[in-house]
């Protein structure tokens, strides 16, 4: 058995003993075995999505949980090759990227066109693939904060994948053309019968505000949220809320006092809650 509480630590009281007061817990849509005939099935998805979905929620170690642990590697993308395959040199090998992730008993496994296709007829069928179509390159002198499509929908599918992933960076001035790009893309994926994981990031330096980095405010990234699933991700992957009041210390945007003083709270699990409840 797993002792939790030693786990948390100091935080275990804060944690463990909290009681939401802010948004119930019968106000979410909560993990489970049946959680894409409560949340997808009704949707206008075809079956060949709810397959595929079906594929990642029932691999691995987690498989029938409702619980998801996907192993996200584009890092020498987005990071550099050396800068995050250094380290271990034993990763610049794409085998080695997948057979992580097939050995740690993971859901599913999500990377770059050029490792996925690299492993494709090994592997495509011994764990779920997730193409990430586009990423924020960092060879160009001086850096930009975009991102870029490097691989179709259509690549990821005649390879096997059971699903595409993408990012959108909020806030940015590129945000506009990157949610069509995205939006489109997810239409296809859908007609195709593929799953749809979005990255969901905000990105503007005057997010960074008086000290504080409003990137990770529960406001600001729950409204990303929002986006992310009105363009019709499936899978919504979100930076866990440290703060609150983003749009109230910007002075932009539309808000609702009750963001702040009646659903949620300073306490991680309302921010939280608050950023799922935009989903």
């Amino acid at each position: 058995m797993i002792d939790i509480r030693s786990l948390l630590g100091g935080e275990a009281d804060s944690l463990l003993g909290h009681v939401c007061a802010g948004i119930p817990r019968d106000g979410l849509h909560l993990p489970g075995p049946d959680f894409i005939e409560r949340v997808h099935r009704d949707s206008d998805r075809k079956p060949g999505v709810l397959r595929s979905l079906a594929q990642l929620f029932d691999h691995g170690r987690l498989g029938g949980t409702g619980y998801l642990s996907i192993l996200p590697v584009d890092q020498g993308v987005e990071h550099s090759a050396g800068a995050s395959f250094a380290p271990n040199p034993l990763f610049f090998d794409p085998e080695n990227i997948v057979r992580l992730a097939v050995e740690g008993g993971c859901n599913g496994v999500a990377s770059t066109l050029g490792v996925l296709a690299a492993m494709a007829r090994k592997y495509a069928h011994r764990i779920p693939f997730i193409v990430k179509l586009n990423h924020n390159e960092m060879l160009g002198y001086p850096n930009i904060y975009d991102q870029t499509p490097f691989a179709s929908v259509r690549q990821a599918f005649d390879m096997g994948a059971v699903a595409v992933g993408a990012t959108v960076f909020f806030g940015s001035p590129e945000s506009r053309r990157q949610i069509q790009e995205v939006s489109a893309a997810f239409a296809e994926a859908h007609d195709l019968g593929m799953a749809c994981i979005l990255w969901a990031y905000t990105r503007n330096a005057a997010f960074k505000h008086e000290g504080v980095d409003y990137h990770v405010a529960a406001d600001l990234t729950g409204q990303a949220n929002h986006l992310a699933v009105t363009i019709n991700a499936d899978i919504v992957k979100q930076k866990m809320a440290e703060n609150n009041g983003g749009f109230n210390a910007l002075k932009f945007g539309k808000t609702s006092p009750r963001v702040y003083d009646a659903l949620t709270t300073p306490h991680a699990i309302d921010l939280v809650r608050y950023q799922v409840a935009n989903c």
